[in-house]
């Protein structure tokens, strides 16, 4: 038995408006749904998440997705829950940003399944040749002014201004649902939740211009328990290409997810059933301390957007901090190396302070400032606490020098049990 799509979204937590009749219609048919994605750099970010997993799951559920490119609108900009103009592309930008999207959503969807297989299109290609007057004439004249200004995406931006391009923004989605209404028999549009006046303007001309019947739903937009945006880190955005955001970077962010989050997010970001999140949930309510929720988050997604092989590679290089020799991190490469120590203190030395041999302490508390003072780094080696590329600084009176490097650039320091500092040698 088929999935029931609005009640996964339901107890998952992520329904937030559907128009009447849409739950019928889905129980009652195979529907064509789409979601469209903007092209505004060359690889999604976990921002996108959400419309991933809804076309995944309405999937699932035995409906056939489509997942639309914002060619096109790409080139104009959508106005909906921004408070500036965004900068438009030039058309190879545009189409870099095109290719890399459509490599990451073909590695998510079935495109191959004969009763419901998975499609990609790009606005660009019925909107490239359709001229400005056939659009106003044909198009344009089906909304009312009134009723476009009467969206929240537009009332939002009228005190600081809106260009005619980006008004013009709910015109051409709604001009892309009628034309995959009319070209694919789609009959469902969805997005989150700030997309809503967008698509319900597509439904609405699809009933104005054809007669025709169209749904829209929405998910709710994520956000983290403390308010702040979903999709970021202090480091920026959280990317889904391995080349932006290496896989060890992907894992720590799901790894380090507040409780709050997690129990939230597991629902969201997995496709666990309903009875093994309570299993999960309850064990977590056991002993926190154990993490296992954020363990599963971080196993689940890594696996899915990048392989098992680097969720592996994620778990065995986390460990290598705290468990690890030296021999074991200097074989990580250099992205990944450096992945490991984001966010520690970083210090730079330059070669010609380790050409000789220098002394420990010099280290510790003049080219660097680990300790304030020798004093108290001298008194902190005395009682072992003190580490060097993973090995105990056995005396003050040892010397570093160019030999001690990882790959020839590197000084680890460790004080105590979980205070590293990195120093680059340049």
């Amino acid at each position: 038995m088929k999935e029931n799509f609005v009640e996964e979204l339901r107890w998952r937590g992520l329904l937030q408006d559907m128009m009447p009749g849409t739950e019928e219609l889905l129980q009652k048919e195979t529907v064509t749904g789409y979601i469209g994605f903007d092209p505004t750099a060359d690889s999604l970010h976990i921002g996108s998440l959400t419309q991933i997993f809804t076309l995944m799951r309405f999937q699932k559920a035995g409906h056939k997705p489509i997942a639309l490119i914002g060619g096109a609108t790409g080139m104009v900009g959508d106005p909906s829950g921004k408070s500036a103009e965004r900068n438009l592309l030039d058309e190879e930008t545009l189409n870099k940003n095109i290719a890399g999207i459509k490599k990451q959503l073909e590695k998510f969807l079935d495109f191959s399944n004969p009763e419901n297989g998975a499609e990609l299109v790009n606005n660009y290609d019925w909107t490239k040749n359709y001229s400005f007057l056939d659009f106003i004439r044909d198009i344009g004249k089906h909304l009312t002014v009134n009723y476009m200004m009467a969206k929240d995406s537009v009332k939002n931006r009228l005190e600081n201004g809106m260009s005619f391009t980006e008004f013009s923004y709910q015109l051409l989605q709604a001009f892309d649902f009628y034309v995959l209404y009319e070209s694919k028999n789609c009959k469902l549009q969805m997005g989150g939740s700030d997309q809503w006046g967008n698509i319900t303007s597509g439904s609405e001309l699809i009933r104005r211009k054809i007669q025709g019947e169209a749904y829209a739903l929405t998910t709710q937009l994520v956000r983290k328990a403390d308010g702040s945006k979903f999709g970021k880190s202090e480091g920026g955005n959280i990317w889904l290409d391995k080349t932006k955001t290496s896989p060890y970077k992907f894992y720590q962010f799901w790894i380090n997810t507040s409780d709050e989050d997690a129990k939230n997010w597991i629902k969201l970001f997995t496709f666990l059933s309903k009875e093994a999140i309570e299993t999960l949930m309850a064990e977590h309510n056991q002993d926190a301390g154990k993490r296992v929720l954020q363990k599963t988050l971080a196993k689940e997604l890594t696996t899915l957007v990048h392989s098992p092989e680097d969720y592996k590679a994620a778990v065995e290089t986390s460990s290598i901090l705290f468990n690890g020799g030296m021999q074991e991190l200097a074989n990580l490469d250099e992205t990944t190396f450096l992945d490991v120590f984001e966010g520690v203190p970083q210090f730079s030395l330059s070669k010609n302070d380790l050409e000789k041999s220098v002394n420990v302490l010099d280290i510790l508390a003049e080219k660097t400032s680990v300790f304030p003072s020798k004093g108290e780094a001298r008194k902190m080696i005395q009682g072992g606490g003190v580490s060097i590329n993973k090995e105990k600084v056995q005396s003050h009176e040892q010397n570093i020098n160019a030999s001690n490097l990882i790959n020839n650039k590197y000084l680890i320091i460790q004080k105590g049990k979980k205070n590293y500092y990195l120093c680059s040698v340049n």
